[in-house]
């Protein structure tokens, strides 16, 4: 028999033993110069970078994004979204295409039944409480707040039979008082644990922003698992959020100064008619005119001029070709931070074609299916986790009390720009069997069992009305409709769609 020799354990290395190669000087002075040369020019500071990089600092995340700091990139966000259209645009297309009209729940538990009754019941009560304008609000603060909270609480006024609510607070609200401002394991109204998790948020009840004259110190402390806190994390221990067109600002006011400054060149020359002007020199043979006056001009009419002046009318300079281009550039700037693309964000596709356009829409689409999956992970997942624990005591349903059962969401497709050949290819994908019903229905934000049960009955119906199916041909006579035919109205519709 083979014997299996015993593994012996490994030997520690003792460093001391290890004895160091001596290195004669000029090798040491050759590895030194190796290592200067081997530096980054990015981290030199010469008099041509010094200013540019002034502000560059090594704060902590949360001491780069102090209160005072985010107070002050809030206002000028709120500030450039409420008064400039593209800002306000931007935000709502944002918002509009990540949400749409809602997410729709999919119930994946071998209970059949007990799928389309929790399905059609959490569709109500998203309908009462109206769920996707809320995440529709949170999305939009994500953006110019940089961060979106949320409290699940019982509201009465809810009409449904749960009356949990999903009540946003905004995040000037979110902040610790006075007393708890030096408190070491408190960031900015987030109490955290010995192991940096969020353990409670301090919330103001009164808006620091409120009535002129009242500031009030009172708040309430709600515990981690009743408070939705959402926002973009891009350091490692970062609590709290920044708006995230932040990068944006400065090139939004640049944007509207350029308008100004044209728009008030283009007024300066449209006051002026014309302008009198002579070329001969200030003691040379001209009439007198008084300077800047006024000379009122007909229609139609003949004008003779002072001696020696002459008549020229003021050549519009505004706006210059450059006018439009400065804005496009400075648009797709603007965007990218956002992951969107140029025609988006200004509402105008005419310079582009169809492979450029699909080439943009794909990285901005994938940057709305991540944004989904965060939502759906962070904000819905909690919610539902919640809602269920309710509707189970109500309904007696002990089977959705014990773990979340299998679920996934689904949101609003987007409409492919050039649907005969979006249709083409996905008769290729399923006829070589490299896709499913399943995922070609998902990509329209679709059931696919209830669009399946809804095209079963179409067809049922189709053969008892003697219609011709798609590609066959019309029968002789029309049949009598069945009288077990299948009600379009029966409980396998709902879908919580």
């Amino acid at each position: 028999m083979m014997q299996v020799a015993e593994a012996q354990p490994a030997t520690p290395v003792r460093l001391g033993a290890c004895r160091k190669p001596m290195l004669r000087r000029a090798e040491v002075r050759a590895l030194a110069m190796r290592r200067l040369q081997a530096g980054f020019d990015s981290a030199e500071t010469t008099e041509n970078n010094r200013r540019h990089w002034a502000h560059a600092d090594l704060l902590s995340p949360d001491a780069a994004a102090s209160p005072e700091v985010r107070r002050t990139l809030r206002s000028r966000a709120r500030y450039e979204v409420a008064n400039n259209s593209y800002a306000r645009g931007i935000v709502l297309t944002q918002a509009n295409d990540a949400v749409g009209t809602g997410p729709r729940l999919q119930m994946l538990s071998p209970d059949q039944a007990l799928n389309r009754t929790v399905e059609a019941e959490f569709h109500l009560w998203a309908q009462a409480v109206g769920l996707a304008e809320k995440l529709r609000t949170m999305r939009m603060a994500r953006s110019q707040d940089g961060e979106a909270f949320a409290v699940l609480a019982f509201n009465p006024g809810v009409q449904h039979t749960v009356q949990i609510d999903l009540m946003l607070v905004e995040a000037d609200q979110v902040t610790s008082p006075l007393r708890h401002m030096l408190d070491a394991h408190e960031v900015d109204g987030i109490v955290l644990d010995d192991h940096g998790n969020p353990f409670a948020y301090r919330v103001l009840r009164d808006h620091p922003g409120g009535m002129p004259g009242i500031l009030s110190d009172d708040y309430v402390t709600v515990p981690a698992g009743a408070m939705v806190h959402v926002f973009r994390q891009d350091r490692p221990g970062q609590h709290r959020g920044i708006p995230e067109i932040t990068p944006a600002l400065p090139l939004f006011a640049q944007l509207r100064r350029f308008t100004l400054a044209v728009l008030s060149a283009a007024e300066a020359a449209a006051d002026f008619a014309g302008i009198l002007y002579t070329d001969a020199p200030a003691s040379g043979e001209a009439d007198a005119v008084e300077p800047m006056d006024m000379i009122e001009l007909e229609r139609n009419m003949l004008l003779t001029m002072p001696g020696g002046w002459k008549m020229s009318q003021v050549e519009p300079m505004q706006p210059v070709t450059t006018y439009a281009e400065f804005k496009r550039e400075i648009l797709n700037e603007i965007a990218r931070c956002l992951n969107m693309p140029f025609n988006i964000a200004a509402g105008n596709s005419s310079g582009y074609n169809y492979a450029s356009g699909r080439l943009d829409h794909q990285t901005y689409f994938k940057s709305i299916r991540v944004d989904q999956a965060f939502m759906a992970g962070r904000i819905l997942d909690r919610l539902l986790a919640v809602w269920l624990r309710e509707y189970a005591v109500q309904a007696g349903s002990v089977g959705l009390l014990r773990a979340l059962p299998a679920h996934q969401w689904f949101w609003d497709g987007f409409e492919h720009v050039d649907p005969a050949r979006e249709a083409g290819a996905q008769e290729t994908r399923l006829r070589n069997h490299t896709t499913t019903l399943a995922s070609e229905y998902a990509r329209q934000g679709k059931d696919w069992e209830v669009e399946m049960r809804q095209r079963a009955r179409e067809f049922w119906l189709m053969q008892a009305l003697g219609l011709p199916a798609a590609g066959a041909p019309a029968p002789a006579a029309p049949a009598a409709e069945p009288a077990d035919a299948p009600d379009n109205n029966t409980e396998d519709a709902g879908d919580g769609q």
